[in-house]
């Protein structure tokens, strides 16, 4: 393999989904292609670990069922996902309330009391509730081009000009937005923050079936046997060729950077480091489930550390072992000193029942977990470094699996028409790797 001019046409660096994506729209073009990945197992940091027969994810995002980036990605035809239940659990003034049922394609939203005699729900009374309707319907039907032409500002102050009430920005979209960003000061770009929602309009919130890495994992299984190779560390790279511990050198026509943001930049100095959102996520097993089913729970009060969690073995059954309850909470910025008991007594309040009897299954904290994308920022900045050489993920377009899956689409784009390869022409358009 070794003894060829080329061990590729394309080396792609990382085995996280933007570089599979990429992977899958070359090799659909007739491209040879090889994945290196440093770590055991494909993901990047979607990873997902099994701990004494539960699926415990190290971050776990949230997916929108909306978003339209699952059904371009070759390799992703009909992944198994989980929907939770239609809107939202929300907690307020010690109350939970469920709001954001979304009913159609035009995001109709109606909220919902749990209790007859409750007082208003955080999104306020029928006006508010149909003017919100209104908004996210508005939103579902924009297309993108329009919302990347709109004037850019953070997302907490897109929301204040939304023309809705204070109570329904803070009981219902900036939680929400807070949860899909993993951002907790809604610094983020509006731009960014408006796809987002617009996904969320569309469709609702969902996770992949057995854990985030089912995603990652589905991509590597589906490309042609050997083309991702694991356990393989770069420790140089140029244009037509990478150097590893492993293999010694590996000779190609295109090389793409699709590490995350810090590994890019070490591998090709100069390259801009964004700061990041820190995002730390617990597993919890408890006797019995809260009652709350297969509803995400949000915190519109603000009043502990985490910022959203879920009764994920309701949720995705796979997820744990059967009769067993797997409970997963995530924190946003930095973490509490005693993070444990910290977690559990705001989980009583969020629940409303005694966490004393919780065990702690796992905890991960990651503090480059999702790259920040204050304004200004360009939601596709460019791929294409030079001729033969080409960056991708989620720092480079949108920090979420939406952003990385387009990423990986637009560089694989890019590598084509520089190689002179027309997008799906086949397997016949394969380029010679003799010499």
């Amino acid at each position: 393999m070794i003894g060829t001019a080329h061990h590729a046409d394309v080396i792609i660096i990382g085995a996280g989904t933007a570089g599979l994506s990429a992977a899958h729209q070359l090799n659909r073009a007739g491209v040879s292609v090889s994945v290196l990945e440093a770590a055991p197992c494909v993901g990047g940091r979607m990873v997902t670990h099994d701990v004494d027969g539960f699926r415990l994810d190290h971050l776990g995002p949230l997916l929108s069922s909306g978003s339209p980036e699952p059904g371009l990605t070759p390799g992703l035809d009909g992944p198994a996902l989980r929907d939770f239940a239609p809107g939202l659990l929300v907690h307020s003034d010690g109350r939970q309330y469920r709001t954001g049922t979304i009913r159609s394609a035009r995001g109709a939203l109606r909220a919902v009391r749990t209790r007859s005699s409750a007082p208003h729900a955080p999104l306020g009374g029928a006006i508010d509730q149909a003017r919100l309707g209104a908004a996210l319907g508005r939103l579902a039907a924009t297309p993108e081009s329009r919302l990347l032409a709109r004037p850019e500002r953070t997302a907490l102050a897109a929301l204040s000009a939304r023309g809705l009430p204070s109570r329904t920005v803070n009981g219902f979209l900036r939680p929400l937005l807070s949860a899909l960003l993993s951002d907790p000061e809604l610094t983020t770009s509006s731009r960014v923050a408006d796809l987002a929602l617009r996904d969320y309009a569309r469709g609702g919130l969902c996770v992949p079936s057995g854990g985030s890495a089912a995603l990652p994992e589905l991509l590597a299984a589906t490309l042609p046997p050997g083309t991702v190779r694991t356990g393989v560390h770069v420790t140089a790279a140029g244009i037509t060729a990478v150097r590893t511990k492993e293999h010694g050198e590996l000779r190609c026509r295109s090389l793409l950077l699709a590490t995350g943001a810090g590994a890019a930049a070490e591998l090709l100095p100069g390259l801009r480091m964004p700061s990041f959102h820190p995002v730390t996520v617990l597993h919890h097993t408890a006797p019995a489930p809260p009652p709350t089913g297969t509803s995400l729970l949000l915190d519109a009060d603000r009043s502990g550390p985490v910022a959203h969690t879920a009764v994920m073995s309701e949720v995705d059954p796979s997820r744990a072992p059967q009769g067993r309850t797997l409970i997963t909470s995530t924190v946003l910025g930095t973490p509490p000193p005693d993070l444990d008991r910290t977690v559990r007594g705001h989980l009583a309040a969020l629940y409303g029942m005694p966490t004393d009897d919780w065990e702690l299954l796992a905890a991960h904290h990651d503090p480059e977990a999702v790259p920040a994308m204050p304004a200004p920022h360009d939601p596709h900045r460019p791929v294409r470094i030079l001729a033969g050489l080409y960056v991708c993920g989620d720092h480079r377009d949108t920090s979420t699996v939406r952003g990385a899956l387009s990423s990986g689409r637009r560089a694989a784009s890019a590598i084509l028409a520089d190689l002179g390869v027309h997008e799906g022409y086949g397997a016949e358009a394969t380029l010679s790797t003799a010499a």
